[in-house]
């Protein structure tokens, strides 16, 4: 199990910025894919941006080009860049670790990050 500790969420309008820190522990996080996931009320867990240990990328579509994923090894932390922040965008969310992609991995406690109109 790897800890995982989110921050950076927030009450923000539309079209204002926040960027999301995620802090693992342990000496294995550049083994690790690495990614965040949001949950609204109502709806399940979905994933926004994932990023390999290799530094492949890959993002949901209703992000792309608004949101950056990218991470920091010698920090063993991970970020979500989120620009130009939508309503839609309100949702927990939540940094996910694992090892092997078949894997459902370690969660965070998660973040809420909300967006108002």
């Amino acid at each position: 199990q790897v800890p995982l500790v989110e921050t950076g969420g927030g009450l923000v309008q539309a079209g204002e910025s926040l960027r999301l820190s995620c802090a693992a522990s342990g000496s294995i996080f550049s083994t690790l894919s690495m990614g965040w996931y949001r949950q609204a009320p109502g709806k399940q867990r979905e994933l926004v941006a994932l990023i390999l240990h290799t530094g492949i990328t890959n993002y949901a579509d209703s992000v792309k080009g608004r949101f950056t994923i990218s991470r920091d090894n010698a920090k063993n932390t991970v970020y979500l860049q989120m620009n130009n922040l939508e309503p839609g965008d309100t949702a927990v969310y939540y940094c996910n670790a694992k090892k092997f992609l078949w894997q459902s991995g370690d969660w965070g406690q998660g973040t809420q990050v909300t967006v108002s109109s």
